[in-house]
C-alpha cells in the first residue's frame, strides 16, 4: 500500500489513516512496523483520530521528508513490512543571464540643405561614459573606397630599343596642380553645425467631459418624443401639455423645492411632480425621479410611447423606478411584436415567389416563438396595402405573391416617395406659421 508523508505526519510522527488505509490498519492497538534495515518500530493505531501513532523514529531513521513515500505491505495480522522512497530532488535551475539592456538612441541631424537633410541614429550616453563602438552586423562588410587610378605612365622603349610615340596631349587636359593643404582646407566649405535634437512635445486636447444634461434639457426630449408640449412658467417651473382634445391633460414640473414657493407653481395644471432623487421622499407633492426620468427617455428612444400611454403613470401620483419598470414592460411587449413580425418575415423568405403558404407548416417552423393567434393577425396584416404580400384561398391556406426581398425593396421605394412629398408640404407649414 502506497502512502504520501505529508508536513503534519513528519510534525506529529503519524500517519493518517484514509480511507484505502481502513482495511490495512483494521482495529486498534499496537503494531510493528519492520523498515528496510531490518529495524523494528512501534507505533499505536487510534481508528477514533484515524492516526497511526509513534512513527517519528521510523521517519528519522529513513532521513524521509515531505512529499516523500511510504510501501507498507502486511506481513502477519499487526506486523508489518515498510520500504521508504525518498523523492528525488531536482537539480537548481541554471541562472538566467540577463540581456544587456538596449542602450538608447535619438536622432541626430548631421548635415541639411535646403533640398537635402542628413540624420543619423545616435547612442545616448550618459556624461562620463566611454564611448561604444558599434559591432559590425553579421553578413555585412565593409567595403573601402578604392584609390583613383593616378595618371597612365609613360610606356618605356620596347625591348628593340625603338623609342616608344607618346602621344601629344592638349593643354587644356593637362592636370592642374593641387593646391597646398592650407589652400583647400580655406577653400572647402565649412561643415554644417548640426542643431540640438529636442524632443517633440506631442500634446492633443483633452476629450471633453460627458455633459449630464440637465432637467430642462431632459424633459424637452422626453416632450418631443412622446407628443408633449413644454412651455416654462417661471423659474425653475415648467409644463407638458398634451393637446389630444378630449384626452388631453398637463403635468406641472417643479426642478427644485424652492419652485414650489413661486407663483408659477400656482397655474393651472391636472398633475403636479416635484422632480427629485430616488431616495429623496418630499411629503405633499409627488415626485418624479431623476433616475426614472432617464429611463423614460431611453424607452421611448426603443419604441413609440405617447402621451396616452403616460396618463395612467402621472395619474397614479409618483413616478419612479418601480414606474419605468412598468414602462419597461410595455415596451418589451411592443417590441416582442415587432420581432414576431420580422419572424414571420424570415420564415416566408424562404418560400419561393407565387407559392402556397400553409399556415399550419409555418407554426411548426416558428415554433413557441409566435402563437397561433398573433400568427393569424400578422398574416391577415400582409394581405392589406401597403404590403399586399399574400393574398387568402379557400381552405386557410395564403398565396405568396411576390418575394420578401422584393417586397421589402417596394416598401422602400414607396416610403421614400411618400417622404419626399411630405417635404413641400412642411416648408409650406413653416411659411405660413412665420
Amino acid at each position: 500500500m502506497r502512502y504520501v508523508i505529508t508536513r503534519p505526519c513528519l510534525q506529529e510522527g503519524s500517519l493518517r489513516l484514509l480511507k484505502y488505509l481502513s482495511a490495512t490498519f483494521p482495529s486498534a492497538g499496537p503494531v510493528t512496523l519492520v523498515d528496510d534495515r531490518g529495524q523494528e518500530h512501534t507505533a499505536q493505531v487510534d481508528p477514533a483520530r484515524q492516526r497511526v501513532w509513534g512513527l517519528g523514529s521510523l521517519y528519522h531513521a529513513g532521513n524521509l521528508g515531505v512529499n516523500d513515500v511510504l510501501m507498507i505491505t502486511p506481513l502477519v495480522p499487526g506486523r508489518f513490512q515498510v520500504e521508504g522512497i525518498v523523492k528525488p530532488h531536482a537539480p537548481a535551475p541554471a541562472p538566467r543571464r540577463e540581456a544587456p539592456a538596449k542602450p538608447e538612441t535619438r536622432r541626430v541631424v548631421v548635415s541639411a540643405t535646403p533640398h537635402v537633410r542628413e540624420v543619423r541614429v545616435q547612442e545616448v550616453r550618459e556624461p562620463g561614459a566611454p564611448a561604444r563602438t558599434p559591432e559590425p552586423e553579421p553578413g555585412l562588410t565593409r567595403r573601402e573606397p578604392a584609390p583613383q587610378p593616378s595618371a597612365a605612365p609613360i610606356a618605356a622603349s620596347s625591348a628593340s630599343g625603338a623609342p616608344a610615340s607618346v602621344p601629344a596631349v592638349a593643354p587644356s587636359a593637362m592636370r592642374e596642380p593641387r593646391p597646398a593643404p592650407e589652400a583647400s582646407a580655406s577653400l572647402r566649405p565649412p561643415a554644417p553645425v548640426a542643431t540640438p535634437v529636442r524632443p517633440l512635445d506631442v500634446r492633443f486636447p483633452a476629450a471633453p467631459a460627458h455633459s449630464v444634461p440637465g432637467p430642462e434639457a431632459q424633459l424637452a426630449e422626453l416632450a418631443r418624443l412622446s407628443g408633449y408640449q413644454l412651455e416654462t412658467l417661471g423659474p425653475g417651473v415648467l409644463r407638458l401639455s398634451a393637446d389630444l382634445g378630449a384626452h388631453g391633460y398637463t403635468v406641472r414640473v417643479a426642478t427644485d423645492e424652492g419652485a414650489l414657493h413661486t407663483p408659477a407653481w400656482k397655474e393651472a395644471a391636472d398633475y403636479s411632480v416635484l422632480l427629485t432623487g430616488e431616495e429623496e421622499r418630499p411629503s405633499g407633492t409627488p415626485r418624479l425621479t431623476r433616475e426614472a426620468l432617464s429611463a423614460l427617455i431611453d424607452h421611448a428612444h426603443l419604441a413609440p410611447l405617447s402621451a396616452v400611454d403616460l396618463r395612467g403613470y402621472w395619474k397614479a401620483g409618483s413616478v419612479d423606478l418601480e414606474s419605468a419598470a412598468s414602462v419597461a414592460e410595455l415596451v418589451g411587449a411592443h417590441l416582442a411584436q415587432r420581432g414576431a413580425f420580422s419572424a414571420v418575415l424570415l420564415s416566408l423568405s424562404q418560400h419561393p415567389a407565387h407559392s402556397v403558404v400553409s399556415v399550419q407548416r409555418l407554426a411548426e417552423r416558428l415554433g413557441s416563438g409566435v402563437s397561433s393567434a398573433e400568427l393569424n393577425t400578422i398574416l391577415d396584416t400582409l394581405t392589406r396595402a401597403p404590403f399586399l404580400a399574400l393574398s387568402p384561398l379557400p381552405g386557410g391556406g395564403y398565396l405568396l405573391r411576390g418575394g420578401v426581398p422584393e417586397l421589402l425593396s417596394e416598401l422602400a421605394d414607396y416610403a421614400e416617395g411618400v417622404r419626399r412629398r411630405l417635404r413641400p408640404l412642411s416648408r409650406e407649414r413653416e411659411a405660413v406659421r412665420a
